[in-house]
């Protein structure tokens, strides 16, 4: 299974939509930064797509964030604003210790990143409309291989 990961659109849905109709992927998976987004990308694309609400979308409930089991393993998905994870990393890790999952798939930052901490990836995908600083436009891939292993990369616009 191969899955574009997005985050942060911001009301610019158009560029994911691009991006999955040019790629050969299974599925979207939106990291919030509108769940409004997520749902028009679905329309343009007919795609099946699985998205979190971030805090642009008024999310501030304790359980923000979904589970998304896959033959890779548990992914943790949310947007990262309760987790503050501006200020660090911890509560993800925490949040996936607690939720057996062995990923995690965060925005916020808009800032992309992937790094393995101990046994669990950190995945965020960047933002394809408002990346940070000095950063480059970005997306995720994240591909389960015939083995089960999970594994994500980073394509920079």
């Amino acid at each position: 299974m191969k899955f574009l990961v997005v985050s942060d659109t911001h009301g610019n849905a158009d560029k994911a939509a691009e991006i999955y109709d040019k790629g050969d992927f299974d599925g979207i998976i939106h990291l919030g930064d509108l769940a409004s987004d997520a749902e028009r990308i679905k329309r343009m694309t007919g795609a099946w797509v699985i998205n979190v609400k971030g805090n642009m979308d008024g999310d501030y409930s304790d359980r923000n964030y979904k589970v998304l089991k896959t033959d890779g393993g548990r992914i943790l998905l949310t947007h990262g604003h309760k987790e503050r994870v501006k200020q660090g990393l911890s509560a993800l890790m925490y949040r996936a210790e607690e939720l057996e999952c062995s990923a995690v798939f965060f925005g916020h930052t808009h800032q992309a990143l992937y790094i393995e901490e101990g046994e669990i990836k950190l995945f965020n995908p960047g933002s394809l409309t408002y990346p940070y600083g000095m950063e480059r436009p970005s997306y995720g891939i994240a591909e389960i291989d015939e083995d089960g292993e999970l594994n994500c990369g980073i394509v920079y616009v």
